[in-house]
């Protein structure tokens, strides 16, 4: 029978799936037409958006034929397509957006390329180059609308907070809310909060959507404050179906705008708005910043954005050379991806300067070039970044002798800073690892390689340690 296949196939999808799986993006589907064949029956079902077909069909889309074959005893294939514009239900899921349509471009506000859109977004790991740039278009949201999930580089650097968002984008007021990103500069969190709201305006033209940064939100109290009318700015806030605030520590000192956005923060949740932020630390790593305010960051989900490894730092140069019209070739990347570690932001800022040079110079792009290009930058790092800095660095960060370092003594209160300062060294500098051993007391390279390995494992799991590493490395790079 076939009437109630889809029905059927989704009380089993129900019974398999974990239930917040299943609600997000299963439930609110409309239910698939189910037509008979020669060979067997097509289930037809239509989705609301491009994100929504991309995510169901490559998360689900195996499993669901699967069900309904199982349960109609002969072959059913599954077609997902978008329905007509005007038929569309307002499902508030979103998938994954392999490609954003020129149409939902449009329908989110942003004009035509022929009318002075981004011709080329901006392609990288999260830096949001766009909003400085000239080919940045702000939507009335305030939303830099060429950053989108789809031009966004994943990796294992922001896999975590990427995935978060997708979620948040698909069911805004349900999950991880509210859904607090922490990490350096020039890593991504701007590019992930706009590429939320973009997604989600995408499918909601209605939806209230306001992106804005802290300073904003201050200049906005102290207005208000002057002007006594602080109604108005509750009917701006506290309105919203979902609120995108970057950089959440300049917050820090200044009760009077603590006080309003905690009472903003306090009326989003409780009608199921969203609230997304960032900050440079995570909440409990915020100073003077009320501890009711740092409870509620952290109620949600809190997620870091750290530096891109070498391989999404690759892939980055690549996507954007691509982009600016140019091929780069892979070992030129791996030249400049090896040599500019700090984030997103720098890494485009040497693609910049590798194109110009080649322009300029009428010659095609090899490693030679780029170190040209880059000599001034490469020449600033190999004299700051060096081992002997690093341990008086890391010695000076855990408050421990410099002479401890090459010393012989073990505790873990001197062990543990050692195996942090011979990481960084092999991560920042380009010693070998018997060079590094030699450096700290004439210990043998397998001790070395034995700390990098340690640490570099820990990094992943231990929150604390990597905001503690990000420090020392940003420090470093002064």
């Amino acid at each position: 029978m076939t009437e109630d296949l889809w029905q059927r196939g989704c009380e089993r999808l129900a019974a398999e799936l974990p239930e917040q799986q299943f609600n997000t993006w299963i439930r609110p589907l409309p239910a698939a037409a189910v037509s008979e064949t020669v060979t067997g029956a097509v289930a037809c079902l239509l989705v609301p958006n491009r994100f929504k077909l991309d995510w169901i069909r490559n998360q689900y889309g195996g499993r669901i034929e699967a069900v309904l074959t199982e349960l109609a005893g002969k072959p059913v294939r599954l077609e997902i397509n978008l329905a007509p514009r005007d038929a569309a239900p307002r499902a508030a899921a979103v998938g994954i957006p392999i490609a954003i349509p020129a149409p939902l471009i449009e329908r989110s506000g942003s004009p035509t390329q022929g009318q002075g859109a981004a011709s080329s977004p901006a392609v990288n790991g999260g830096a949001h180059t766009a909003q400085t740039g000239s080919n940045a278009v702000l939507s009335r949201h305030r939303l830099n609308l060429g950053l989108t999930f789809s031009n966004l580089v994943p990796g294992r650097a922001n896999q975590m907070a990427r995935t978060a968002a997708l979620h948040v984008a698909g069911a805004p007021g349900q999950m991880y809310n509210p859904l607090f990103i922490y990490g350096g500069v020039g890593l991504g969190k701007t590019h992930l909060m706009n590429a939320v709201g973009n997604a989600l305006l995408a499918d909601r033209p209605d939806a209230r959507v306001l992106y804005l940064h802290a300073e904003q939100f201050i200049t906005d109290v102290v207005k208000n404050y002057q002007r006594k009318t602080f109604d108005e700015l509750k009917a701006k806030y506290h309105s919203l179906d979902l609120l995108l605030i970057d950089d959440v520590q300049f917050f820090a000192g200044k009760e009077r705008t603590q006080e309003e956005f905690f009472n903003a923060f306090e009326a989003l949740l409780a009608k199921r708005a969203h609230i997304i932020m960032t900050s440079d630390t995570y909440p409990k790593g915020l100073v003077d910043i009320d501890e009711r305010l740092t409870s509620r960051f952290d109620a949600g989900l809190t997620v870091a954005i750290e530096p891109p490894e070498l391989e999404m730092r690759v892939a980055i140069l690549m996507k954007k050379a691509e982009v600016e019209g140019t091929t780069m070739p892979e070992d030129v990347a791996f030249f400049v991806a090896k040599n500019v570690r700090a984030n997103v932001r720098e890494l485009e800022g040497a693609l910049r300067k590798i194109l110009a040079y080649s322009r300029f110079s009428q010659k095609e792009i090899n490693i030679a070039l780029a170190r040209d290009a880059l000599k001034d930058l490469l020449s600033i790092q190999n004299r700051q970044i060096g081992v002997e800095n690093i341990q008086k660095t890391v010695a000076d960060f855990y408050k421990i002798k410099i002479a401890d370092m090459y010393s012989k003594k073990r505790p873990a209160s001197i062990a543990r800073p050692r195996q942090i300062a011979m990481y960084l060294a092999k991560e920042m500098t380009q010693k070998s690892l018997p060079e590094i051993g030699e450096l700290f007391g004439g210990r043998d390279h397998t001790t070395v390689l034995h700390a990098v390995r340690k640490i570099s494992a820990e990094r992943q799991k231990n929150t604390e340690l990597n905001q503690q590493l990000h420090v020392l490395e940003q420090t470093l790079k002064g």
